[in-house]
């Protein structure tokens, strides 16, 4: 087990912040993993775990704890009658992995293309987007107890999923670290469209339905999916400025019915608000609350802003893990006040304490 010293965690996210990391371990396998957390309790040390960076903003300046960044390789295919497994480890690529499952020919998670991060990540948010929600697909997840050291393999029943949200993010908040996801697809499924504009985009840009192969099919809806990513500036590229973010910074608020009757008296001027009914419960466009609360596409304050592209993503210019935080929380505050809703940040915010 190696321990880097004074690693600069700016150079491990997608919003390019953060400052020094006192003590840094790369866990490439499990056993390395198991020794940084032994290593972590012997010394009475804290210590924050992350992988691909594209969803945690760690403070400015040095930053004294130990830092363990989730890099476990591998995937194991299998299958059966019905479906086709794929046993992956938690630092596989994300986006590399659809990739892979698509050219495999199975359907499931191609509208989750183009996502940046980690596989290991992705149950612990429900990773979702263009009408898909990872945990559709997921069979079970092994994780490792932080404190026992003990494997434990969750049921996808017993990982409690939600939009955006799992027992991970939760009631098991920091119990556990996520060593692998296994995955089940159903054989010769046909891609479902759930999502409008992706759909018109399909119908519009390509032969999509006069096309025969399940596999080219999913091949065109991942090169939409990422193409409508990109326009968002939803894909990371270096010489983008409006994709140095952690994507979506905030998740769209969902109401109860009194908490919608109060929101509709407070909106009562407005005929443009996005509420999407789900059961008894609603779903309000969490970036149409932040537009409506005047900041809008390309705001800028100070080295940080939002992005000219999407009104989700909070983006770092030039600016600190601080000031992000601080424009972030005037948003916050904002939105409340004028609206009663609390947003809630998607990202994860490691404290300098």
């Amino acid at each position: 087990m190696e321990i880097q010293k004074n690693v600069l965690l700016s150079d491990h996210t997608t919003i390019a912040l953060g400052g020094t990391a006192t003590q840094f371990i790369n866990c490439a396998d499990k056993e390395i993993l198991k020794s940084a957390l032994e290593y972590a309790s012997l010394n009475n040390m804290k210590f924050v775990v992350f992988s691909g960076g594209s969803n945690i903003i760690f403070p400015d300046g040095i930053f004294d704890s130990l830092v363990l960044r989730i890099n476990l390789k591998g995937i194991k295919y299998f299958e059966d009658e019905k479906y086709f497994y794929a046993d992956v480890n938690a630092g596989e690529s994300w986006d590399e992995f659809v990739s892979k499952i698509i050219e495999e020919g199975y359907s499931g998670i191609e509208c989750l293309s183009g996502i940046p991060g980690s596989v290991g990540a992705t149950p612990v948010q429900n990773v979702g987007a263009y009408g898909q929600e990872v945990s559709e697909t997921i069979e079970s997840v092994t994780a490792i107890d932080r404190q026992t050291l003990r494997e434990i393999t969750f049921t996808n029943k017993e990982c409690g999923f939600g939009y955006r949200t799992s027992r991970f993010k939760m009631q098991d908040k920091d119990k556990f670290i996520i060593e692998k996801v296994l995955f089940r697809f159903e054989k010769n499924k046909q891609p479902e469209i759930k999502y409008r504009e992706l759909q018109q985009l399909l119908e519009t840009n390509s032969n999509y339905s006069e096309m025969g192969s399940l596999k080219n099919k999913l091949k065109c809806i991942r090169n939409n999916v990422i193409s409508l990513r990109e326009k968002k500036s939803m894909v990371i590229r270096k010489e983008d400025i409006n994709s140095r973010s952690c994507g979506s910074f905030f998740t769209n608020p969902v109401l109860s019915k009194p908490e919608m009757e109060s929101f509709r008296s407070l909106t009562i001027d407005y005929n443009d608000v996005p509420v999407y009914q789900t059961g008894s419960e609603y779903k309000i466009s969490a970036a149409w609350l932040v537009e409506k609360s005047g900041f809008v596409k390309g705001f800028r304050k100070g080295g940080v802003g939002i992005s000219s592209n999407h009104s989700l993503a909070l983006i770092n210019v030039n600016g600190t893990a601080k000031e992000l935080l601080e424009f972030s929380s005037e948003i916050e505050r904002t939105v409340k006040e004028k609206f009663g809703i609390q947003l809630v940040k998607e990202p994860v915010v490691v404290s300098s304490e």
